[in-house]
């Protein structure tokens, strides 16, 4: 009877130790994944500024903005120097003449408003569809790139930061953005010039010593 305990708690020792054994691998396992994540980050602050297809973007809608302006500019100076002729004319011309000419211009400057407002609303509306359309191509393009490259995360940063602290060697934002160029000069045949910048670190260096 004592042989058989003694077999059945050596039994259980070496369940137990194989047990600990295994959890103690698959912890270790775990670590071991933790420390192998790929991580990396990108200043979508400068991407977007930098980023040629964006400042194309800015200008075509900057032109678009002053053209409208200048066509309502034109408008309205017309329309108040019609408003001064009749002011001026009101009483020569007669009663019935000023009265015709009001409701006239009247009609004209509810015609200009809402001419004002149609602009703005396909000014918006078209800058959104685009603007929208570029950072959906862009959040592809780096999705594309994790996955190709064997990134666990990529992180963004920029006015809506969601990384506090990262070491610079992690910092694909001059990569990505190079990438970026390339793709677009391919579909426009447009050369963008390389631009020398100064790290973030080195100008924190540059004001400090300020």
């Amino acid at each position: 009877m004592k042989k058989i305990m003694m077999l059945a708690v050596v039994a259980l020792s070496v369940v137990a130790c194989n047990k600990e054994t295994a959890e103690t691998a698959n912890s270790e396992k775990a670590t071991a994944e933790k420390v192998a994540l790929k991580t990396a980050y990108i200043d979508t602050e400068v991407l977007m500024k930098d980023y040629q297809e964006f400042k194309d973007f800015e200008v075509k809608f900057k032109t678009m903005s002053e053209k409208m302006k200048n066509e309502l500019d034109s408008d309205a100076r017309k329309f108040q120097n019609d408003v001064l002729d009749l002011q001026k004319n009101a009483q020569s011309k007669g009663m019935e003449w000023a009265q015709k000419r009001q409701a006239e211009l009247e009609r004209r400057q509810q015609t200009l408003t809402e001419k004002e407002q149609n602009y703005m609303k396909k000014f918006q509306e078209e800058s959104a569809v685009e603007r929208d359309s570029m950072v959906s191509k862009m959040k592809k393009f780096i999705k594309d790139y994790g996955k190709e490259k064997g990134y666990d995360y990529i992180y963004g940063t920029g006015d809506a930061a969601s990384v506090l602290y990262a070491k610079e060697e992690y910092d694909l934002t001059k990569e990505i953005l190079a990438l970026l160029h390339k793709q677009y000069e391919e579909k426009t045949g447009k050369k963008v010039e390389a631009k020398e910048e100064t790290t973030t670190t080195e100008t924190k260096k540059e004001a400090d010593k300020k």
